[in-house]
């Protein structure tokens, strides 16, 4: 069960992807708590993957950027996943 912690950083991810693309309600996160690591599963639709990604992934980064900030002050590794 994910923690509380893991579910506001996956609206996070989810409120940053929404803003991102064309179909805001195809956005969908799942979040799995592992032993030392969240993993955030981020669906889109199909024409909106190159929105998220971002030219050379530069947008997809900038989003692992703030996740990683977020992971040190939750002292937990997050991952994210961008799954077709």
């Amino acid at each position: 069960m994910p923690s509380v912690e893991s579910g506001d950083v996956r609206k996070l991810v989810e409120e940053i992807a929404r803003a991102l693309v064309d179909a805001p309600d195809e956005v969908n996160v799942q979040a799995s708590d592992e032993d030392q690591a969240t993993v955030l599963e981020l669906r889109v639709a199909p024409g909106d993957m190159g929105k998220v990604i971002g030219k050379q992934g530069r947008t997809v980064r900038s989003i692992r950027t703030i996740l990683g900030a977020a992971g040190t002050k939750l002292n937990k590794r997050i991952l994210l996943e961008i799954l077709e």
